[in-house]
């Protein structure tokens, strides 16, 4: 069997399956029936200082993205940070922490971005026996009207700032959330490794308005007629995480940083994509919402089964493996070439890859009297859109040509590899064929 054992920063977890700081780690309640559901640790939901007291709204406090058969593609929230007093988070902590000593704790801060707040804060939080902390600069709503959240994840400057203070006054290793809300990932990544943080995870909400009631002529969820932007989360931004995972991954001044993936991430095979691409575990929070707590078990078995299929023995093995595949437009290699390929037994003749191709492709599918859909091989370019609209999977494959076999598109043999290839003197990495 597969060891899903997870050491991330030194610390140790009997999985690499975290919830993420957010309502379902808001309270001893939550966090102990996650621990007994089986997930390997946790961020608990994101504490303030002492002081004039969080008030959340009282109506709906999330808006949702549905597919065509309802399914939840991502949820839109208007929640602030823990409205419940610190010592009384503080106090349950401790006691979780000690009983549950296997399991990760990690426990999300947001205070002023003025060092004394920081200072306060640390020991109270070091004194709960947690492992390590999380720095929330990525919250986009509500706290980043108030210089926090996002409104420091948006500053590099402020991001090693931040990160240096926590240094100089916690034993704890200190990992930065980072906003989505950015022109370019790396600069506040750098940020946060100058700082001398210890990981970094991501990625936070995004920004939205996820909808708006064409009744009362406001966004969702709204109050009292009224809306606000929001924080987007849930499957449809995985694809955004993981390319900011990789420009992380890939950067020359923070190749090697620890990451924690967050984003989307609803079964064991969207975890083991995270981890290929370098992140040493992952932080759920959308699908256990969605779900229920014990979908871990179906991460855990599906990333057992198929760490055993290919021949890992420990997440070690494959963390970062794909990394190195993710490459710029000008390296992918133009001498490789493919054709689309129907299935004719799998085929249901609905038709939609025969309009999609031909309204808004290359019109390179044929119709005939009895429906029997064909590929024209001289007009396809493998754009690959037949395959994406099909609702029948597999039944159209992409097949790639061999070397030596005629393009008939272009005319052109299919040359092996990178054959006959030079970089252009004039354009730094370009590549043409001779």
């Amino acid at each position: 069997m597969a060891n899903l054992s997870s050491e991330f920063l030194g610390i140790k977890s009997p999985n690499p399956f975290w919830l993420a700081s957010a309502p379902p780690t808001d309270k001893e309640y939550n966090v102990r029936r996650a621990f007994d559901a089986g997930w390997g640790g946790v961020v608990w939901k994101t504490l303030g200082e002492d002081g004039p007291p969080i008030v959340n709204v009282n109506g709906p406090r999330y808006g949702a993205l549905y597919g065509a058969d309802r399914r939840l593609l991502g949820l839109n929230n208007i929640e602030l940070i823990t409205d419940r007093p610190l010592d009384l988070n503080l106090q349950e902590i401790k006691t979780v922490k000690r009983d549950y000593p296997d399991r990760a704790m990690i426990v999300s801060i947001m205070v002023p971005c003025e060092e004394g707040a920081w200072k306060s804060i640390l020991p109270k939080v070091e004194e709960t026996g947690a492992d390590g902390i999380e720095l929330n600069f990525g919250c986009p709503h509500g706290m980043s009207e108030r210089g926090m959240g996002a409104a420091v994840g948006q500053v590099p400057k402020y991001i090693e700032m931040v990160a240096r203070w926590c240094k100089q006054n916690t034993r704890m290793p200190v990992i930065v959330k980072l906003t989505p809300n950015i022109t370019d990932i790396r600069y506040p990544a750098r940020a946060a490794l100058k700082g001398g943080a210890d990981a970094v995870s991501l990625i936070n909400t995004i920004a939205s308005i996820i909808s708006v009631n064409l009744d009362t002529m406001s966004p969702e969820p709204s109050i009292d007629g009224k809306g606000s932007h929001g924080g987007y989360c849930g499957p449809a931004v995985k694809p955004i995480a993981l390319n900011m995972i990789a420009q992380i991954g890939n950067d020359v001044e923070t190749g090697g940083l620890p990451i924690s993936g967050i984003g989307g991430i609803t079964n064991w095979r969207d975890a083991a994509e995270y981890m290929s691409l370098g992140c040493g575990n992952v932080q759920v929070c959308t699908a256990a919402m969605t779900y229920g707590f014990k979908i871990v078990e179906e991460m855990k078995s599906g990333m057992s089964d198929w760490m055993d299929e290919k021949g890992y023995t420990s997440v070690s093995d494959f963390i970062g493996s794909a990394l190195p595949n993710v490459t710029e437009w000008q390296h992918l290699n133009l001498n490789y070439v493919a054709k689309a390929k129907i299935d004719q037994d799998s085929c249901i003749k609905c038709g939609r890859c025969y309009a999609a191709c031909e309204d808004t492709s290359h019109q390179a599918i044929s119709i005939n009297d009895e429906r029997v859909f064909e590929v024209i091989n001289e007009e396809c370019v493998a754009c690959n859109l037949c395959v994406d609209v099909c609702p029948v999977e597999n039944c159209i494959t992409m097949e790639q040509m061999k070397p030596g076999e005629l393009d008939t598109r272009t005319g052109k043999i299919v040359l092996d590899e990178y054959a006959n290839w030079t970089t252009h003197p004039n354009n730094s990495g370009a590549c043409v064929i001779e």
